[in-house]
């Protein structure tokens, strides 16, 4: 079976960033996925996946297939996790000229989280 190349001009970027790897994926607005991809599936492997040249590197290949493709103009980014390649995957959003109209930050906080461990006895 063919595979079917949408034209979307809105797109969502979901960035995950971990303290090991990056992931990068472009949505259309329903939430159907149009490419993805990471550190390591740019070809980073170990302790370098988690650099920030790492993110930039996943972020250019993703955003430019998905302008090539799919005909991506405007999009809104949503970056959870607290690794280091946030900033540097949005830097890299930046400077490939796609127009940018949300960035938000969704990473999950715990209203209090789980039950703390019990008390040390000595």
């Amino acid at each position: 079976m063919a595979k079917i190349k949408k034209t979307v001009e809105n797109a969502k970027v979901y960035i995950s960033a971990s303290f090991n790897n990056t992931l990068v994926t472009v949505t259309d607005e329903l939430g159907g996925t149009l490419v993805w991809g990471s550190s390591g599936s740019s070809g980073f492997k170990g302790t370098r996946k988690s650099t920030p040249f790492a993110a930039t590197t996943a972020v250019e290949k993703v955003l430019r297939k998905a302008k090539e493709e799919h005909g991506v103009k405007e999009i809104e980014i949503y970056v959870k996790g607290p690794g280091t390649g946030r900033d540097a995957a949005l830097r890299a959003i930046r400077s490939s000229g796609v127009k940018i109209s949300l960035i938000a930050d969704v990473t999950p906080i715990p209203h209090n989280g789980p039950r703390p461990k019990k008390k040390r006895r000595v």
